[in-house]
């Protein structure tokens, strides 16, 4: 039954041999690298950030991305190494002239030319469109060519004269050798940071402790020797003295009180007038009441005499 409709199958269709391997199109990953934004796969727009591995993004997309603190925010392997603003460099393009623009393709019915780029290298030249390999500097955001870096050797930037170092120069969008290279380098880097804060952090806690043991040491007339003294509501200041005392392994403290003459408190001299009136006013009653003791003896005496 069946097989009657000249249905034949073929070998391949019964046989499964080995899959092929999918290539990925050389010319839709370059577009897709150097044309459209690593973080949102929108069309790269002015203003452009670069991270310190050489990928290129939006601004306004890292800035969502960092903003975005809800536990439902989705990872993304491209910006995991980007912890805030200060780990991407904005970079400063320049325009390429024989660039038209997206006007003339709006409709869809012109030949999209891959070749020419948006931008250029100042110095050589040359399109920034993935064939030719680019580079930025840390230090001032300039895009060059690697050629027109190896051309011209200098230490300083041939657009803006700011002062480099190998270090400094990051290649755009590098294959996997600059990338682990540039990973080292990265780790190095906020590693050195890390220790540097640390060590500011360190510094000015000794300063603050050493101002604060400037303030509180006693100077030459602050000096008690174990003796603490305590102001008296009177004005009188009084001095404590601890000693310690051991018997049978048991230590105890005692506290002897001994007013000490104040040398800040001074008395007027009208109340030391009163004072002295006073005691004159208790020694006159007193030697009084003696004599009027000893009348009262020698009156009975004499009494008793008489009778």
């Amino acid at each position: 039954m069946g097989c009657d409709g000249g249905t034949i199958p073929k070998r391949h269709e019964l046989v499964k041999g080995p899959r092929k391997v999918e290539k990925v199109d050389k010319v839709a990953e370059l577009v897709a690298r150097w044309f459209y934004c690593a973080l949102s796969q929108e069309k790269l727009r002015r203003p452009i950030v670069a991270c310190e591995l050489g990928r290129l993004y939006n601004k306004d997309a890292i800035i969502e991305f960092l903003l975005d603190k809800s536990p439902d925010k989705t990872p993304m392997e491209s910006a995991s190494h980007i912890k805030s603003i200060k780990n991407v460099t904005e970079l400063n393009l320049v325009d390429n002239p024989a660039w038209s623009g997206d006007k003339e393709s709006i409709k869809g019915d012109k030949y999209d030319d891959l070749q020419s780029a948006r931008f250029i290298c100042p110095v050589v030249g040359l399109e920034m469109n993935g064939r030719h390999r680019f580079c930025f500097l840390r230090n001032c955001g300039c895009v060059f060519s690697e050629r027109a870096l190896k051309e011209i050797k200098s230490e300083v930037c041939h657009k803006c004269g700011v002062p480099f170092q190998e270090e400094d120069v990051i290649i755009l969008n590098g294959n996997k050798e600059d990338l682990e290279v540039l990973k080292k380098r990265m780790e190095d880097r906020r590693l050195k940071s890390k220790l540097e804060k640390k060590s500011k952090k360190c510094k000015s806690a000794g300063s603050a402790s050493q101002q604060e043991t400037t303030e509180d040491a006693p100077g030459p007339s602050k000096a008690t020797n174990g003796k603490d003294f305590i102001n008296s509501s009177s004005g009188e200041k009084r001095q404590i003295i601890f000693t310690k005392s051991s018997e049978n392994g048991n230590s105890s403290v005692s506290a002897k009180v001994n007013k000490a003459p104040s040398a800040t408190t001074k008395r007027p001299i009208a109340d030391s007038e009163e004072k002295s009136e006073a005691y004159k006013s208790i020694f006159t009653t007193h030697s009084s009441a003696k004599r009027s003791k000893e009348e009262c003896s020698n009156w009975v005496t004499h009494t008793a005499y008489y009778f």
